[in-house]
């Protein structure tokens, strides 16, 4: 086996060599996600044709929901098969790199673990993230339809969330540089004698640990701050719009809450990326 190309070690160094396997996956991903943004329209056709006595709407809901359970089930089936080989790839050219570097047992056993973090990205949280993004944008324009000032408010959340990012993202970065550096040193604080560098390693994780929590939770305090005028703005905006179709109105309200449930999963991706993006220097400067 060839040894890893350092550019390879990256989300899109990996989205690009794996092509062929990912497309497929997104391909579903993308389905999957139209289906999703479609569930409250359909539930909203479903209210106004049981108070009209018709059950139409109710077989086309459970007719979306059967649909989305194939399409998810057999995504799932495929996801597994595929990444796993993706992982048996990368690891044996990565243990193979390192021995040729005549790295140590311990920064390729820390190596291998961080590697772990890429595959589980690119198998567990992408098809999340763009769901979530199609789920987003979807929402925006569905609203723009419904709600012009639900539009608005769900627009201004929005730019609220990627204001936070931006002017956190640096501190992130620091921080998970941090963390990174001292899982690598893991191994060597443990076998070192004595205890006092064990306990100073501990003591150095936990601390990169509590300012990337303490980071998070200002975030997440500032977020959810907008979240809940939103929640509080929504519901008034439609009723004082003089909107009376019992389905509309709860059409709308479920974009909402799916929109707040997407917008609050991006910061974890986020996180996530910035995470990812300071593992990748790590294998390219090895």
């Amino acid at each position: 086996t060839k040894p890893m190309q350092k550019t390879t070690i990256s989300i899109g160094g990996l989205l690009s060599r794996f092509k062929g396997k990912v497309s497929f996956t997104f391909f579903l991903v993308l389905f999957e996600a139209i289906l999703d943004l479609l569930y409250p329209l359909f539930i909203g056709f479903a209210i106004n044709d049981l108070l009209e006595k018709s059950y139409s709407g109710i077989y086309a809901l459970a007719g979306l929901g059967i649909l989305g359970l194939l399409i998810g089930s057999g995504r799932r089936f495929y996801d597994t098969r595929a990444y796993t080989s993706i992982y048996i790839t990368l690891s044996e050219e990565m243990v193979l790199r390192e021995r040729e570097n005549k790295s140590s047992i311990s920064k390729i056993s820390a190596r291998s673990s961080l590697l772990t973090e890429f595959v589980e990205f690119l198998e567990n949280s992408v098809p999340t993230i763009v769901s979530s993004v199609i789920g987003v944008v979807g929402i925006l324009i569905v609203v723009a339809t419904l709600s012009i000032p639900v539009f608005w408010a769900c627009t201004l959340l929005f730019l609220l969330m990627v204001l936070i990012y931006v002017f956190s993202g640096n501190k992130n970065f620091i921080y998970n540089k941090g963390y990174n550096n001292e899982i690598e040193n893991m191994v060597n604080a443990l076998s070192a004698e004595g205890t006092e560098a064990m306990r100073a390693h501990y003591k150095s994780l936990i601390g990169w640990n509590i300012k990337l929590s303490d980071l998070e939770t200002w975030n997440y305090a500032a977020l959810w701050t907008g979240i809940i005028g939103l929640l509080v703005y929504a519901p008034i905006a439609v009723i004082n719009s003089g909107t009376t179709n019992y389905g509309a109105i709860f059409s709308i309200l479920m974009y909402v809450f799916q929109f707040v449930e997407g917008l609050v999963s991006l910061p974890l991706f986020i996180q996530q990326i910035i995470r990812l993006q300071e593992i990748s220097n790590c294998f390219k400067n090895a």
